[in-house]
């Protein structure tokens, strides 16, 4: 398989990212919404094939001391061949003097893990009131 990698927001269709996103729980915002946040961050990585987006994430960071990365899929008939690490070798080489973070689901714990992720003991967070009731029944907090 011939994947294009994309490490800029031209030329993306919004409605395939939001519709990826939403099918993995990371977001219930809607298209321009998505796009907005997308736009608005430092580092994103689009893997397409034949122009369909199977795989994104996008990272906000200072360059110098802090980095996050958020929004990490990669859509299910494409999953375990790769590219969940390709994407975030991508932030990880692209961010390396900096202390990463990311915010991710209960279950994928332990893959962040094997790719040298460290859980945080005082790692702290306000979440928005309309979300955390939410984040409870998930086991996020």
């Amino acid at each position: 398989m011939d994947f294009q990698v994309k490490r800029d927001t031209q030329d993306i269709n919004w409605a395939e990212v939001n519709q990826l996103l939403k099918g993995f729980g990371l977001t219930n915002h809607t298209v321009l919404e998505t796009k907005f946040a997308f736009e608005h961050s430092q580092e994103v990585v689009f893997i397409l094939l034949d122009n369909q987006l199977i795989g994104c994430g996008r990272a906000l960071t200072d360059y110098i001391a802090q980095a996050s990365i958020y929004n990490i899929a990669v859509d299910k008939d494409y999953q375990g061949l790769g590219i969940g690490k390709f994407i975030i070798k991508t932030f990880v080489d692209y961010l390396s003097k900096c202390n990463i973070t990311l915010y991710t689901h209960p279950d994928t714990v332990s893959w962040y893990k094997q790719l040298g992720f460290e859980s945080m003991k005082t790692g702290m967070a306000i979440y928005h009131e309309s979300h955390i009731e939410e984040l409870r029944k998930m086991n996020f907090v």
